[in-house]
């Protein structure tokens, strides 16, 4: 081969290879990007489509909420969609035409050219769905591989990454004397122990903060800073609600959830005892008392309303607060139509209803059924009563002794009679009245190995006899009973034939010696329970221990609303109501949960609300732990990784760093086994919650309201901190821990109750400086400082609370007398200093208050202070004191006391 011919062979291989390698890098560049449902088009459609084409309206038969609708064919008789044909789409044809007419959005700004061409680009790719981030199971998160002396743990590997992306740095560590109180604030809410703060600014050990951390972290005061947050979720109140809002003896429930959180239970097990605590095997009081959180629903006492109307708003608010509390999602409007930027659908939602529309309560001024709080010396009683039944009658008549003395439980309440004649419903809803020959029906009453009825009625006319008849009006009589006259009500047992079976009572009620003229409602009732006799007759001490049942069956001691399940014989169907409306019944549908979140109930998971439990603490469950994650760092930083921690939904606001969240959420469910206070230090352990909050210009211009986290949190304390923070550094704090709730001061005229004439009587002695956890919340009339720091209403769940800044606040800790009296005890806690001088009084109070000393400049701004107050009131007796009062005053307003730095 000649020497030309080689070269000009080599000539046209490189130029085939250059040719296939352009080729190459034109079909590789041209390769359409995959477009993202979930992150690209979901949002254009939530945001100009799906007002008009969802779950509230389909116009023209065409909704984009699900997959199969947008592709079903609309009233055209055509899909709107076809996978595959952009071009063939009338969808297409829509958003591009020209005539604004014809042109979707109607009568809306069109949709860009960008976001045209990711329509087509979709539908041209098959019109895929995706689900919203927030649905897909939570998995397992690698760590981002950063390396930097700044990061502490984990967490900080997540934030390092975010900030370099976004070309910042973190900022410094803050110093102790504000990590001390930064960490304290958040852990247990006010300042800790004088020793606990003096070992940990003197100590040089490196461990000293973690040291101070798990202190904290076992300090009594963590349960009842955490369970005001909780409370909130909870919708917790001391009185009922609606126009009449009378008390409520539900403090055991506030109780229960501060020792939840100080004995660190794990939150699967913390979700299961207030869901289904009644329905765990052997119940203890402590299960009973912990469903008392779907009973902190408002109850309506109103005389004229319908008591099934409100049964049914309570049972709607408890599948409202699971879903927000629990899972972070709006669902509330599902109860209407289908939800119109999520995947749930309308009837959905009754099948969660189903789970809790089998309880025994029915919205009754009552508020059966209670778990009764015996005091301790008839607690005393009723043990030796049991220990008593289970020697001489066995262990089943124990349990139903007991069940029935704590409960009032199994009874019907008398409100649901019907088939009256000459009687009515009345008395605020509570009672059945019946007059001369009145008559009423109750259904469905379970009489099996039945020989005794206790009821609790009121009758102030001799002469009264009630018959007891099976089936029918006219039916064979089981019990008779001659009615006692009393101006009280009273508790009544009437034996009779042992029965069987499920019968109706018909009760009627006779007195030959009420006259014409003189025919009132004679009787009266609120509940009654076809039980059995008390068991153990002719056994040694009989009779006494009768006795001793009966006096603890009729003493008036509160009780706490809990929650029990229905028997079988008395089981609630579920249907669908039509627009929401309870009166208006579709289809009926039994208990499931929504097919969209990814995964089915757990296999053999019971149909009740053990079974929903086991659903809701699943591993594979993508809400709760993300949910609990989000909040506790919420309370930490001030905002949520997903801010709107109420909504994780399509609506919500975009989670900042979504892989740090799922992170965090996989670990509290398999590395911390569900452990909060675990999950809280690994938190307050990070580089990224120790930094300082000091704001420069650059991050200010970048992230002025600190979504990456280049410096530390600087909130504005809630109203309870700012309570508890001022009882604590006025050294009047009570450490009196768990209680019926207190009432510190305020004023007359707050609390208006014309319904009973309830009155705010401010609290003495140290129960006046009680924690805020324990202070009285009346749903009508809150206390006053608290609402005014964004308190919550506990009306209905609160998933967050809406920080304000307006100048009533100032007012409040400047002139309020609840805080002009802390003022005056920190006060003379400064005037006790040993030091002489009131320069060093001053110094030292600072020191209480923040934990470092004074800065030079600001000492002499107190000092010159104190001059002018104690010039002010010269002559007076006390005017040291006085002046001295003037200064703590201003010094508990710094901006740096009532925010967290």
């Amino acid at each position: 081969m000649s020497g030309g011919n080689f070269f000009n062979n080599q000539r046209k291989w490189l130029v085939l290879a250059l040719l296939v390698a352009a080729v190459g890098v034109f079909i590789f560049f041209n390769q359409e990007k995959q477009v993202d449902y979930s992150a690209e088009i979901k949002p254009i459609l939530n945001k100009k489509c799906i007002t008009c084409h969802g779950g509230v309206k389909a116009k023209a038969g065409f909704s984009v909420l699900f997959r199969e609708e947008a592709l079903a064919a609309t009233e055209s008789g055509k899909p709107a969609i076809i996978p595959g044909d952009a071009d063939g789409s009338e969808l297409m044809r829509r958003i591009t035409h020209n005539d604004p007419e014809e042109r979707m959005p109607y009568k809306h700004e069109p949709l860009t050219k960008d976001e045209i061409n990711l329509f087509r680009n979709w539908i041209n790719q098959g019109a895929k769905w995706g689900d919203h981030w927030a649905y897909l199971p939570v998995k397992e998160i690698s760590v981002p591989a950063v390396n930097d002396s700044w990061v502490k743990n984990d967490i900080d590997n997540f934030i390092l990454q975010k900030l370099q992306e976004k070309l910042m740095k973190p900022s410094a560590k803050a110093d102790k004397a504000t990590l001390l109180r930064r960490v304290s604030l958040d852990l247990i809410g006010l300042y800790p122990s004088e020793k606990l703060v003096q070992e940990y600014l003197q100590s040089n050990d490196s461990s000293a903060y973690e040291k101070l951390v798990d202190s904290l972290l076992v300090s009594p005061q963590f349960g009842e800073r955490w369970a005001s947050m909780w409370l909130d979720l909870a919708r917790y109140a001391d009185t009922k609600g609606y126009e009449a809002d009378n008390g409520r003896d539900i403090w055991p429930y506030r109780d229960w959830v501060i020792r939840a959180f100080n004995d660190n239970m794990p939150y699967d097990r913390f979700i299961k005892e207030q869901i289904a605590g009644d329905l765990l095997p052997e119940p203890t009081d402590e299960d009973y008392i912990a469903t008392a959180f779907h009973r902190n629903t408002m109850t309506n006492d109103e005389g004229g309303t319908n008591n099934e109307e409100f049964r049914t708003s309570a049972v709607v608010d408890r599948v409202n607060t699971t879903w927000e509390a629990l899972m972070g999602t709006t669902f509330s409007c599902v109860q209407c139509h289908s939800h119109p930027y999520d995947p749930f659908r309308h009837d959905e939602y009754y099948k969660f209803l189903a789970y809790f529309n089998d309880t025994r309560d029915e919205d009754v001024p009552g508020e059966f059924p209670l778990l009764r709080q015996f005091p301790d010396s008839m607690q005393k009683e009723l043990d030796g009563l049991i220990d008593w039944v289970m020697k001489n009658a066995g262990d089943d008549d124990a349990k139903r002794v007991k069940h029935f003395l704590r409960t009032y439980q199994p009874a019907q309440n008398s409100t649901n009679a019907d088939s009256i004649q000459k009687g009515t419903i009345y008395g605020n809803n509570a009672d059945l009245g019946l007059m001369k020959n009145g008559s009423a029906r109750l259904r469905q009453v379970n009489l099996q190995n039945s020989n005794q009825l206790v009821w609790h009625y009121n009758s102030n006319r001799k002469g009264g006899v009630v018959k007891f008849r099976l089936d029918k009006r006219d039916g064979p009589v089981i019990a008779t009973t001659n009615i006692k006259a009393s101006d009280q009500s009273r508790y009544d047992a009437v034996s009779y034939p042992v029965q069987s079976g499920i019968h109706d009572i018909f009760i009627e009620y006779e007195n030959p010696s009420i006259t014409k003229g003189l025919e009132d409602f004679a009787l009266s009732f609120d509940w009654i329970s076809f039980n059995r006799e008390f068991p153990g007759k002719g056994q040694p001490g009989y009779d006494s221990q009768q006795k001793r049942y009966w006096r603890l069956l009729t003493a008036n001691i509160p009780g706490t609303p809990i929650l029990l399940q229905n028997p079988d014989h008395l089981h609630r169907t579920t249907q669908v109501f039509e627009r929401g409306n309870w009166r208006t019944k579709g289809k009926k549908v039994g208990p499931a949960v929504p097919a969209s979140l990814s995964f089915a109930m757990p296999v053999n998971a019971p149909k009740n609300r053990i079974g929903l439990v086991q659903w809701l603490t699943d591993p594979r469950h993508p809400l709760v732990s993300r949910t609990m994650v989000n909040r506790l760092w919420e309370q930490l930083f001030g905002t949520g990784i997903v801010e709107t921690l109420e909504d994780m939904g399509t609506q919500g606001i975009t989670p900042t760093h979504q892989e740090l969240l799922d992170y965090l959420a996989y670990t509290f469910m398999h590395t911390d086994k569900w452990d909060m206070k675990k999950m809280l230090k690994r938190i307050v352990m990070s580089a990224t919650y120790q930094q300082d909050s000091k704001l420069t210009e650059e991050d200010k211009r970048k992230d002025l309201f600190n979504k990456w986290y280049a410096r530390g949190p600087r909130v504005r304390l809630s109203a309870e901190q700012i309570r508890d923070q001022a009882l604590s550094i006025s050294g009047a704090l009570s450490a009196k821990m768990y209680g019926p709730g207190v009432m510190p001061w305020q004023p007359e005229g707050i609390w208006l109750s014309p319904y009973n004439g309830a009155r705010w009587e401010n609290s003495k002695g140290e129960e006046q400086y009680r924690r805020s956890v324990y202070t009285y919340l009346k749903r009508t009339a809150l206390y006053p400082s608290m609402i005014s720091f964004d308190g919550a209403q506990r009306v209905v769940c609160s998933a967050r609370r809406i920080r304000t800044n307006t100048p009533l606040q100032a007012l409040v800790t400047l002139n309020d007398s609840a805080y002009i009296d802390l003022a005056g005890h920190f006060a003379r806690r400064m005037l006790a200093v040993h030091e002489q001088q009131v320069e060093q009084k001053i110094a030292k109070g600072y020191e209480l208050l923040l934990f470092k000393p004074i800065p030079p400049a600001r000492l002499p701004i107190f000092v010159k202070l104190y001059n002018q107050a104690l010039d002010e009131y010269k002559g007076r007796k006390d005017s040291a004191a006085a002046a001295m009062f003037v200064v703590a005053n201003a010094m508990m307003n710094l901006d740096e006391v009532v925010t967290k730095n």
